[in-house]
């Protein structure tokens, strides 16, 4: 079975637990006068592109973004994507992994659980400003590494992303959204790590230890749609990355999916896709 490639953080200074768990490079530099083409991957860490200037187009999970000055992105671990990113764009290139920044840490881990929920930031000239003076910051620490340079970066990536999460909504959030949208992030988290083997509400809800009702008063209130229908569109995400990121067969997905019977799958997916797998990869490839 032919895995998506994936791809890691490369330090590129000398070796240290830094450059093993975070990255930042000029864009710039990293360019060289070329144009960036990547094809379709995905990461095991963070990473995102924060953009002074930029053209281009950035595909995340099969939705297309044009690239834009003063423009941020956020990619998850795990969600696949393609980039295209001409020469002559500027800003920075940063990577890391939970490990780095918040693996015991249950304040900053919401901060990055925040930021994530949304794959691209449009923002006007004072708004990225303000975010652009924490990035340069941490480049500044970073290629320095004076004492205290990790948790000066680390301090500064915070500033970052609650810059992201105030960006989301300028609205007052009141404790009753504010219950259902951390209920919503906690099972969507778990969607990432447990769909292959489960898609039945009652083992989410039980996760969540929350009732079934609950959980599906919670997507239908926060997204419009059951829990069932949340499920289902993880299913047909993640089998379509495999379809286009990798040459396996379709039987062969189905059984990563979770699915002895192939022909049921092939049905599974045409229902809701309006194509079969074969048809989906031939068309979007």
């Amino acid at each position: 079975m032919e895995k998506i490639p994936v791809r890691h953080i490369k330090g590129n200074t000398v070796k240290s637990d830094l450059s093993q768990n975070f990255s930042i490079r000029d864009i710039q530099d990293l360019l060289s006068g070329q144009d960036m083409l990547q094809e379709l991957h995905r990461h095991d860490f963070f990473h995102i592109l924060i953009l002074k200037k930029g053209s281009g187009f950035h595909e995340i999970d099969f939705t297309n973004y044009t690239i834009t000055d003063c423009s941020i992105f956020f990619v998850r671990p795990g969600q696949a994507h393609r980039l295209q990113l001409n020469a002559a764009s500027s800003g920075y290139m940063m990577k890391f992994n939970t490990e780095f920044y918040s693996s015991e840490n249950k304040t900053t881990h919401s901060y990055l659980r925040k930021a994530g929920r949304q794959n691209q930031y449009q923002l006007d000239e004072n708004q990225f400003q303000r975010i652009l003076s924490a990035i340069t910051y941490i480049f500044l620490e970073y290629n320095d590494k004076r004492e205290n340079h990790q948790e000066i970066i680390k301090a500064n990536l915070s500033v970052f992303l609650l810059e992201l999460i105030r960006e989301q909504s300028k609205q007052p959030i009141d404790t009753a959204n504010l219950y259902i949208q951390e209920r919503l992030d906690a099972f969507l988290a778990l969607l990432e790590t447990n769909i292959l083997a489960h898609k039945q509400v009652a083992f989410y809800a039980e996760m969540l230890n929350i009732t079934s009702f609950q959980l599906n008063a919670i997507t239908k209130t926060a997204l419009g749609k059951t829990s069932s229908e949340v499920i289902t569109e993880a299913v047909i995400l993640e089998s379509k990355r495999y379809l286009l990121a990798t040459t396996n067969q379709v039987n062969q997905i189905a059984d990563y999916m979770g699915y002895d019977d192939v022909s049921y799958f092939i049905r599974f997916f045409k229902k809701h896709t309006g194509f079969s797998p074969e048809t989906f990869r031939q068309n979007f490839k």
